[in-house]
């Protein structure tokens, strides 16, 4: 079997069976598992091993949905260049900006900064006010250095530890829509549907509800 042949070491979760859980997402989720597979859902397991199993389930149905099933941060597809976070626009001077938000409020230029604040990670982190959201709070938490920027090196939010903890903490804090996990997990409630909503609106929502069912499954295994 392919998972004998990998390591699946790491902290267990719960009482959680690892042998257990990788045997039934490989069979319901996965189809096989490579090695980068199983070390990034590790150390997205490590990250949430203290939450409720509704939350982690979730957790990992959303990495699963927006790393195309890698279990690795990625990049965005295309960087971004059919959206406004995406491509830079010219002003009037000459100047090259950017917009800060979808709400189009704010801008910032080439000379300030010369990234574009595409998705990035395992929840496709976008715009500047988001990157820079992150920031602070990864510095407040130890996460980042005073010196280190998500702003300045937008590819940190590629590292899979920095994209694990902007993936819990921006869930169970509402950063990316308002919405968080505690809207719709509790001990009586696994509102695996509209929990979409702390990502993104309610896009895919009934395909990634299923997803989560399926890492449930695997948790209590």
């Amino acid at each position: 079997m392919v998972l004998k042949q990998l390591s699946i070491v790491g902290q267990e979760i719960r009482k959680m069976n690892k042998e257990n859980f990788f045997s039934s997402v490989r069979t319901d989720l996965f189809g096989s598992l490579t090695q980068s597979q199983v070390d990034g859902i590790n150390t997205i397991l490590d990250c949430i091993k203290e939450l409720p199993t509704n939350m982690q389930a979730y957790i990992l149905a959303t990495a699963y949905h927006e790393t195309a099933k890698t279990m690795q941060p990625i990049s965005e597809y295309g960087k971004g260049k059919n959206y406004p976070y995406g491509r830079w626009k010219t002003n009037s001077k000459g100047q090259k900006y950017c917009y800060k938000s979808g709400s189009k409020a704010g801008i910032y230029t080439f000379e300030e900064y010369t990234n574009l604040y595409y998705g990035r990670g395992y929840v496709q982190l976008t715009w500047f006010s988001n990157y820079e959201l992150a920031t602070k709070k990864l510095q407040d938490a130890g996460v980042l250095t005073k010196e280190q920027s998500l702003l300045v090196n937008p590819e940190l939010a590629n590292d899979p530890k920095i994209a694990a903890y902007i993936m819990k903490h921006g869930m169970l804090g509402g950063w990316f829509t308002g919405r968080a996990l505690h809207h719709y997990f509790s001990d009586t409630l696994s509102d695996y549907v509209n929990a979409r909503r702390i990502i993104n609106g309610t896009d895919q929502k009934d395909l990634i509800a299923g997803y989560a069912k399926k890492f449930e499954k695997a948790l209590q295994s």
